[in-house]
């Protein structure tokens, strides 16, 4: 998947609101004002094959799952300026398929919405 792939997905989701916090080059992507994503270009000048620029997207995700997608794929690293128990970096250089990284998106998302208050929940439910 490349960035505006992941953007377009990220962008769809119910209720999703992009926003620029820490700098302009960092895409933060937010549902009722809760951070669930964040995309930016790697920090380490990272190309890939073709020579284009790799994006860095941090995503939200459960401890252990963190844990275990880290020792499954090259391209996932501890949260990247994030608590890094509860945030994984996933480097898009075309290593991991695009179903996984929407599962992660998806999972990102959904822990994020599953932590508000019960009337969000329904309201972002009611977009789905």
């Amino acid at each position: 998947m490349n960035q505006a792939t992941v953007h377009e997905y990220l962008i769809n989701k119910p209720l999703v609101k992009l926003t620029h916090p820490f700098a302009k080059e960092v895409d933060v992507y937010k549902v009722n004002h809760k951070m669930f994503a964040t995309l930016a270009l790697s920090s380490e000048g990272q190309t890939a094959e073709q020579g284009e620029p790799v994006w860095w997207l941090n995503l939200k995700c459960d401890p252990d799952e963190a844990v275990m997608l880290r020792d499954k794929y090259n391209a996932v690293m501890p949260g990247y300026h994030m608590n890094k128990r509860l945030w994984n970096t996933v480097v898009l250089d075309g290593s991991i398929e695009q179903h996984e990284i929407m599962r992660m998106i998806d999972n990102s998302f959904n822990l994020v919405v599953d932590n508000m208050p019960e009337k969000d929940k329904k309201l972002i439910a009611a977009h789905l």
